[in-house]
């Protein structure tokens, strides 16, 4: 009956967002507390399952600080003229004939820093009038674009999603980081320039030639010149990342990726440097003086620059502690606990099948939901339940994490605002949104999934 009633919410939270069109975030708030009630759980219980440490507290406490310091970083980069900058100087290097790879590795790299949504909003623009300059489609470029930005959304820390979703399984970031550059790289080039050639096939009428798209409106002009140099804007948009990818190094090559009972004062420093919250923070005040004070920017404009990121990436961070809401239901009311139990008297499940599992679970969330981070969110608290049974190592908590990244990211359709984002900026019907959008996220899954196999069965 328990799983009956977890099949209901779920039905009740895809009503709720697709038929009633309410808030994603008051959805999953009353679909935790029907759930809870379903459950049979103590009413006195409720409240702190939901919202406390268990469920919502959790989640936001851990996470807010990266969340809304990364949207931050992002916006200071792209308001100084650093992702301009990033984007005409590879497509400098890269030349006219490779403008697809050039609007990649620049999308991908600013990316990382920047929420789906939020690249966007601020790359679109400029990959436009790249692609007026250059006479191609805009789609030609903008297929790559999007691959790059959703590849980093899907597996990269310190998006939001991974780091949630790797906090909730307590997988190592770093390892995370490092890994899912692998599958995020790749998944980029199969979804972005290599997809690009299989869609003007199937669907030629998407990539036409459009000198005015309502959607983009004006495109910001920077001067060149005025703009933080390339290694600077490069620097500042990776920068938490140097702290983590140095920890994981260090602790892999020093401590074999074990914590030591008595840990060194490098040990301790490396390790609180490498801290989410910490990089983020120490970033923050970097990009507030490379993006702001050295290129003579005042404080009140860097304040709004400040203001913006944080409003962009606000909606996402309730969305998640929404879905962190569900999570403490299932924790709490021992529904998690009796998923565990389940697997663990129908005997162990190898490392392959848990991965596969955890992808199956957030693919078919997110093809309910349609948000892809509240499909990772809340697929977190079935496959806890099973990592409980069948305890390994950490590299296989970073493959579930990844594969729960890859599931979130299939089959966008009409309940994902993705979706309807890519159609406007595009100029698209809605058949041709599904002819490439919906395709490119698949791809993106069943690239994702198909290597993280191959890391299970070599690694674990």
């Amino acid at each position: 009956m328990e799983f009956i009633m977890l099949i209901l919410s779920i039905l009740l939270l895809l009503l709720l967002i697709t038929k009633f069109k309410l808030n994603t975030f008051v959805s999953l708030v009353i679909t935790a507390i029907v759930l809870a009630l379903l459950l049979g759980m103590n009413p006195s219980k409720i409240p702190d399952a939901v919202l406390g440490n268990q469920g919502m507290g959790n989640i936001l406490g851990s996470n807010a600080v990266i969340f809304i310091f990364g949207g931050m970083i992002g916006r200071l980069v792209a308001d100084a003229g650093g992702s301009y900058r990033i984007a005409k100087t590879l497509i400098a290097w890269f030349g006219l004939k490779r403008l697809q790879w050039a609007v990649l590795l620049a999308s991908f790299i600013i990316g990382i820093s920047m929420i789906f949504g939020v690249g966007m909003v601020l790359l679109i623009p400029i990959v436009f009038a790249v692609a007026i300059e250059a006479g191609v489609p805009l789609l030609y470029l903008g297929v790559s674009m999007t691959a790059a930005l959703s590849s980093a959304q899907g597996f990269l820390p310190p998006q939001p999603a991974p780091t949630a979703v790797a906090s909730q399984l307590n997988a190592n970031i770093g390892l995370m980081l490092l890994v899912g550059l692998f599958v995020s790289v790749i998944t980029a080039v199969v979804a972005g320039p290599v997809f690009t050639k299989l869609a003007q096939k199937y669907a030629p009428d998407a990539f036409k030639f459009k000198e005015h798209i309502e959607a983009v409106g004006d495109v910001k002009e920077y001067d060149l010149d005025k703009t933080p140099s390339f290694g600077l804007s490069v620097l500042t948009s990776v920068f938490p990342l140097v702290f983590m990818i140095i920890a994981t190094i260090y602790k892999l090559v020093v401590t074999g990726g074990k914590t030591p009972k008595n840990p060194d004062a490098v040990y301790q420093v490396i390790d609180f440097l490498a801290n989410p919250a910490i990089a983020m923070t120490i970033s923050l005040v970097l990009a507030i003086f490379t993006m702001g004070i050295m290129q003579k920017r005042d404080m009140k404009t860097v304040g709004t620059s400040l203001n913006e990121g944080m409003n962009a990436v606000s909606g996402i961070l309730l969305i998640v502690g929404g879905g962190g809401a569900l999570r403490g239901v299932l924790v709490t009311s021992g529904m998690s606990a009796k998923i565990a139990d389940l697997f663990q008297s129908s005997g162990s499940m190898s490392p392959i099948t848990i991965v596969l599992f955890a992808w199956a679970v957030a693919s078919l969330l997110r093809i309910a939901v349609g948000s892809a981070t509240v499909a990772g969110i809340t697929a977190v608290g079935v496959v806890n339940g099973i990592l409980a049974a069948n305890p390994h190592g950490d590299m296989l908590l970073v493959l579930v994490a990844l594969a729960i990244g890859a599931g979130s990211l299939i089959a966008s359709h009409v309940n994902d605002a993705g979706f309807w984002i890519f159609k406007e900026f595009f100029d698209l019907t809605v058949k041709q949104t599904f002819q490439i959008w919906t395709v490119l996220e698949t791809v993106i899954s069943i690239t994702g999934l198909i290597l993280i196999l191959i890391l299970t069965a070599v690694f674990v």
